[in-house]
């Protein structure tokens, strides 16, 4: 169990970092001015596209995050004996990094992004809460995108799910509690 835990978390930090960043680097005073929404401020049946927190910058980021992620595993993993505990069935040093890193991003904002489109069909002003939803885009998002590369088992996949509903939760609430997010969930 533990160690289906453990892989949970290492397996999905690139898409988790990823989903995360653009919170941390809105932050940053000389990038404000990069806050260009990808949907271009476009409207769909009178509601925004995907609203103005989806940004280019927040891509770019998290593309770079994620990359930055998955190599420094991919080098943990070469040269710590300790992290092939974590890795599960993954063999870390045949991950195509360059692909892989960017995929992950990609499949994490881009289930973000695919959400926040239904929110605003659904009526759901943007920076608020839909449970369930906010909590597994990313989460869903990246495991597809990243199946022509790896393939788990079932099992993996639920705990990837269940792991990171939670770590999600917690993290969000703690974003909370330090100012950083307008809600607690």
């Amino acid at each position: 169990m533990l160690e289906n835990i453990l892989f949970a978390i290492w397996f999905l930090l690139p898409a988790g970092f990823a989903n995360a960043s653009p919170i941390f680097i809105a932050a940053v005073p000389f990038l404000k001015k990069y806050n260009t929404p990808i949907d271009g401020g476009k409207k769909f049946r009178g509601h925004d596209l995907l609203g103005p927190h989806k940004t280019w910058r927040g891509i770019i980021t998290g593309i770079i995050v994620a990359t930055l992620t998955l190599w420094v595993q991919q080098m943990i993993v070469v040269d710590a004996s300790w992290a092939h505990f974590v890795t599960g069935p993954v063999n870390y040093a045949a991950l195509p990094v360059l692909i892989l890193g960017p995929l992950f991003a990609i499949g994490a904002l881009g289930g973000d992004a695919v959400e926040s489109f239904f929110k605003r069909r659904i009526g759901i002003k943007s920076g608020k809460s839909w449970i369930g939803f906010d909590q597994l885009d990313y989460v869903v998002g990246a495991i597809i995108i990243t199946l022509p590369f790896v393939i788990l088992q079932p099992i993996q996949y639920v705990m990837i799910i269940i792991v990171w509903f939670l770590l999600h939760l917690t993290t969000s609430f703690a974003g909370w509690m330090v100012g950083l997010k307008k809600e607690p969930i």
